[in-house]
């Protein structure tokens, strides 16, 4: 199997530099092969990546300035339809997971839960877009 394409997208940089270094850790004891392809700090530039990058999963905050993880994932799913992708957020209640549904999101992880649980999300994702 090929290794799964992460766009990471997050408004912080902390978090996106914590993604970048962990995720290659938790994918070598969760026996998957990751390639991180490219991050985004806003929505904007997470579509503008996605469409460049064609990642199989993208890893995105709901809640950014200039345009929302929700409006993103909209305008990604429009244009790569097998891209998948994973909310990566600190709102986990069911008024948010709807809206979040609504807009596309295939999977939800709350931010700073156990990363087996964020690599599980990922290869089920991956498992559906390759």
């Amino acid at each position: 199997m090929r290794a799964i394409r992460v766009l990471i997208v997050d408004d912080s940089l902390q978090v996106r530099q914590g993604l970048r270094s962990l995720l290659p850790l938790a994918a070598e004891a969760a026996d998957l092969q990751l390639e991180i392809v490219g991050e985004a700090s806003h929505g904007r530039e997470a579509i503008e990546r996605a469409i460049a990058l064609g990642p199989d999963v993208v890893l995105m905050d709901l809640e950014m300035p200039e345009l929302d993880g929700y409006a993103a994932t909209q305008a990604i799913k429009a244009c790569l339809p097998a891209t998948r992708v994973v909310a990566l957020t600190v709102h986990s209640d069911s008024a948010t997971c709807h809206k979040a549904r609504e807009a596309g999101v295939d999977e939800f992880v709350e931010k700073g839960g156990p990363l087996p649980l964020l690599m599980q999300a990922i290869r089920r994702s991956a498992e559906k877009a390759i």
